[in-house]
């Protein structure tokens, strides 16, 4: 049996993507082996359009020498709309192995030319069915098939939301298709095999109509109708015989039309469905439709048709409710345990007429009752009206919601308790792969981390929103750009942002500014439309797609956005490398805010001008990675003189910021605008900064992503951990502690007397802050890349050992390449890391504070381990170049500095290396500290001579620190 696989065949992202409209689709593919240190040599890519024969080929590489494996471009002959085109790959590695052919992937085209539309936008005749009525539309038609049907797709759209049915059933599992583009300029179409929905003889296809994002409510001013007001379907229906022929049903002025049991249907209110106006079998082929309304054909463009980019959004899981509840207020109340975003399943059995109406919610109040405040306008609200025949279940079409709580009313008998069984959580987002996974040893940080995930799965629903509960749900660029990286980690998200970006450059402003929100519903009601790190997103996020995945040609795509954005900034005022004119929202809700404002006090234009020069750097870099030479040359000067002028305009001369906040310090630091002793003094003010603020940060939408990596990239990771583990507001885990399970959109939405932050602004599903996912990723856990070569070709693994506040780490994450995993364990006596590398990949491991002939690899010395290329001591530990494979490295705990305390508080062990044991002898020979059982805490040595008890002079505490510091023992931590 060979031992070298080809595995996991992608094309464009997706495993046998139906419905594809790329003309030189990319292919990309993981490989298994057996062996550490493997690397492809060679591949062979064979592409055909007969299944299982690769005899007659469309397409043959031949024997390639190359190591790549991912985005292998199809270079054959142009590709055939509505074709289906199978594809294997073999390879050749680095010990002259050859594998077996992988087993056969596919990939089939949609609609390639405008031109093969014959179907005609239609919608109900406007003299017979009110247009603007909000009772959702239904369209049928029914068609006859002769025997033999071999093979039907159906290519489908609509204007707003539709769903697609075929002889009473539903097509696809799809929702809210066929999601949101900016219209005008983009609209997807989704593609179906229907071929086993058919039959000979009579058929009927049926397709209802929702106002959705197109013409529905959109924004908090109530706006609608913002790309069209009238609902339109365009479907197209292709259908093969055996024989050869085919035959097409299409969207045309021979359908009818009708209203159905939806009364009212929006993205923001919810549904009303009276089930007594159902019109059973209307999508079968014998109902009786004579009383149905005609059609019309609309004058909609079909130029900017696009075939789906995105994952589709679907129901991803289903939550039971943990408990029902009433209220002191008298509400009974569906606890669903987790504040999710979907809808409710509902089943009932009632009489007729009976009105069943499910309002949502995110928390209760601080006497624990029902709280909708925070939703401004939107209702949130579902009702179902019983038609009283039996068994009954329903759930809403066209809206979601974001909810915990569930208030129920009407429902049969429920003064006796709802039965949980006939409620159901169905979570509704775009249906992203799962590939990362954090853990470690402190319980609540494990929250934060699924917090994290369940705010991003919330408000990802086709476009990134900034929260998925109030009369908002827009597609903000600053969030979306501060959380990306994190997002990638979590989930795949390329085809996610590849569709998303396009509508960034299709909305782009014609001066190179770019919306507060992509789709772009804000530009013409506000009045204003760019602000920096909101629309940096234009250049943050295509070259994040490209650092994680390898995406040239979406870099490509997306660079003359990109660089029109920084010509924008260039152009604002009259100084070409300063931005200090027009409007920007600043450190968005950072806590050193003056009161009733929500922006911080670091200083706009320090904030803008720190993003001019950090977008400028990433356009110079990808006019590198595109090889266009003049562009590197325009943009290294132009950065050149964005930094010269930020340090003039904001850095003393003896090397101070001149604005004193934790915000301005980390961007400063993060987008490299300071160096030398005026780095290491802006880092150590930084640091201390977060001290006297007994390690609480002040930071907001701007600085809280980049705030731990500076610290820790800085000299100051003990800082950034205790950042992390802090509970007492604000912080991270304050919220945890609060019971949230969900990010946030303020520290202390909740405050801590229970009371909330104001009803104006106050998402309790809002993951901007939920970047520091990043951070824990390739920071605590230590799984980061070589960004010089993207996709984890290179990899980092870099653990930072924090004992004893953290135990252990984990991080794991599914690459364009295979697994990749990085774990740390701690215990008394030695140190574990544990690595995995995949195949076609390389990586650089540093084992912290190890020394190299103390380190073993399952159970070996180094020296003699197959699939380590290189071993060197360095002053941060063992450095390590290693090859592909599973390794478990183990070595003596030096790490840190540990003090236990017994009952009667008189210290009696220590922990550590010698001389500091000795150091803690000479000077502090009295330390003792108030003992909590069952409890650990870490303090500093600054905070240990504080305490009554330690008869420590600042002279004495600055000789500790001193030498301490030498040893890189920078804390003690004290057990008590």
């Amino acid at each position: 049996m060979n031992a070298l696989k080809v595995k996991d065949l992608r094309c464009e992202y997706k495993t046998n993507p139906l419905g594809i409209d790329v003309r030189k689709p990319r292919i990309s593919w993981r490989i298994e082996s057996d062996r550490r240190g493997t690397m492809q040599r060679a591949y062979r890519l064979q592409v055909s359009i007969v299944e299982n024969d690769f005899e007659n080929l469309v397409w043959d590489t031949g024997y390639i020498e190359s190591d790549q494996s991912i985005h292998i471009e199809y270079d054959g002959p142009e590709l055939t709309s509505r074709t289906r085109y199978y594809y294997r790959v073999k390879i050749w590695d680095n010990f002259g192995r050859e594998s077996d052919w992988s087993e056969t992937a596919w990939w089939e085209t949609a609609l390639l030319d405008t031109s093969e539309w014959k179907a005609q936008w239609i919608t109900p005749d406007p003299n017979e069915i009110d247009p603007l009525s909000e009772p959702v539309f239904l369209l049928r038609k029914s068609f006859e098939l002769k025997t033999g049907i071999s093979a039907a797709r159906v290519y489908v759209t609509g204007v707003g939301l539709y769903e697609l049915y075929l002889n009473g059933e539903r097509v696809g599992e799809d929702l809210l298709t066929p999601g949101w583009t900016s219209y005008k300029k983009r609209l997807q179409y989704q593609t179906y095999d229907v071929t086993y929905q058919l039959q000979e003889g009579s058929n009927a296809i049926g397709i209802m109509l929702a106002d959705g994002w197109y013409k529905g409510t959109l924004g908090w001013e109530g706006k609608r109708h913002i790309y069209g007001d009238r609902r339109a379907a365009l479907v197209q229906l292709h259908v093969q015989y055996e024989d050869g022929t085919e035959e097409l049903i299409v969207t045309d002025t021979t359908w009818k039309a009708s209203i159905g049991p939806i009364l009212y249907s929006e993205i923001y209110h919810g549904e009303v469905y009276d089930a007594r106006l159902e019109k059973q079998g209307w999508s079968s082929a014998h109902f009786n439709d004579a009383d149905w309304k005609g059609v019309v054909v609309c004058d909609l463009p079909l130029i900017h048709l696009v075939a789906q980019e995105n994952w589709p959004t679907l129901v991803t899981e289903t939550l039971r409710p943990i408990s029902s509840f009433v209220t002191p207020s008298g509400e009974t109340v569906l606890d669903m345990g987790q504040n999710m975003v979907g809808r409710i399943r509902m089943t009932v059995h009632a009489p007729a007429g009976t009105r069943i109406t499910l309002q949502h919610a995110e928390v209760l109040d601080k006497e624990g009752n029902f709280y909708t405040g925070n939703l401004r306008k939107a209702k949130q609200t579902v009702t179902y009206i019983a038609k009283g025949e039996g068994t009954e279940v329903y759930a809403p079409h066209f809206t979601f919601q974001g909810f915990r709580y569930v208030k129920v009313e009407g429902y049969p008998n429920q003064e006796n308790g709802l039965p949980l069984n006939c409620f159901i959580g169905e979570v509704i987002h775009s249906d992203m792969e799962p590939t990362g996974y954090f853990e470690c040893s402190n319980p609540l940080v494990n929250q934060l981390q699924q917090n994290i995930r369940w705010g991003q799965r919330g408000n990802f629903v086709d476009v990134p929103t900034d929260c998925p509960q109030r009369d908002e749900r827009l597609g903000w660029t600053g969030d979306a750009q501060v959380f990306i990286r994190t997002a990638l980690f979590n989930y795949q998200g390329a085809p996610f942002f590849t569709k998303w970006l396009r509508d960034l450059r299709a909305d782009q402003l014609s001066d190179g500014g770019v919306p507060f929100v992509i789709p772009d519903v804000l530009t013409n009601s506000i009045g204003e439309a760019s602000s920096a790190a909101w629309g940096d997103a234009a250049v943050i996020c295509p070259w994040t797609v490209y650092l994680v995945y390898g995406d040239k040609r979406l870099l490509s795509e997306q660079y003359d956005s990109m660089k029109a954005w920084v010509e924008y900034i260039r152009n604002q005022g009259n100084n070409e490398y300063l931005w200090n004119t027009g409007f920007h929202f600043g450190d968005w809700l950072a806590l050193d805010a003056k009161e009733n404002s929500y922006i911080g006090a670091t200083p706009k234009d320090l904030i803008a001008t720190a993003f001019y020069a950090y977008s400028t750097r990433l356009v110079r870099d990808a006019a590198v990675v595109l090889e266009k030479a003049e562009d590197v040359r325009i943009y290294s000067e132009l950065l050149h003189r964005i930094i010269a002028q930020f340090r003039e305009e904001f850095v003393t001369p003896s090397g101070r910021l001149a604005s004193p906040t934790q915000t301005a310090h980390v961007l400063a630091l993060m987008f490299d605008l300071v160096e030398g002793e005026t780095k290491k003094r802006i880092a150590h003010e930084l640091n201390e900064m977060i001290i006297e603020n007994d390690y609480h940060l002040t930071t907001g939408f701007v600085g809280t992503p980049y705030l731990c990596f500076v610290l820790s990239n800085n000299g100051y990771h003990e800082t950034a951990m205790k950042l992390l583990l802090q509970d007492t507001y604000p912080s991270w885990l304050y919220s945890v502690k609060k019971g949230a399970t969900t990010i946030w959109e303020h520290w202390d939405s909740i405050k801590p007397d229970g009371s909330f932050w104001s009803d104006d602004m106050n998402s309790f599903n809002h993951y901007a802050y939920g970047s520091i996912g990043d951070w824990m990723y390739r920071v605590v856990a230590g799984l980061d890349m070589d960004e010089t070569e993207p996709a984890f070709k290179r990899i980092r693994i870099q653990p930072r050992i924090s004992g004893p506040e953290l135990t252990y780490a984990k991080a794991s994450y599914h690459s364009m390449y295979g697994l990749i995993e990085s774990l740390w364990h701690l215990s008394d006596d030695e140190v574990e890391v544990k690595v995995q590398i995949p195949a076609n990949t390389t990586a650089e491991v540093l084992l912290p504070d190890a020394k190299l002939k103390e380190v073993k690899e399952s159970r070996s010395s180094i020296e003699s381990v197959t699939g380590i290329y290189s071993a060197i001591e360095t002053t941060k530990g063992v450095q390590l170049t290693v090859g592909s494979g599973v390794y478990h490295f183990v070595y003596p705990n030096k790490h840190g500095l540990r003090v236990t305390f017994s009952a009667d508080t008189r210290l009696i062990d220590l922990l550590a290396y010698e001389e500091a044991v000795q150091l803690l002898e000479t000077y502090a020979p009295g330390i003792t500290a108030q003992p909590t059982f069952g409890q650990t805490k870490t303090y500093t040595l600054r905070q240990l001579a504080s305490m009554p008890k330690v008869p420590l002079s600042i002279h004495q505490l600055d000789e500790i620190v001193e030498k301490l510091n030498a040893l890189d023992l920078r804390q003690a931590a004290i057990k008590n």
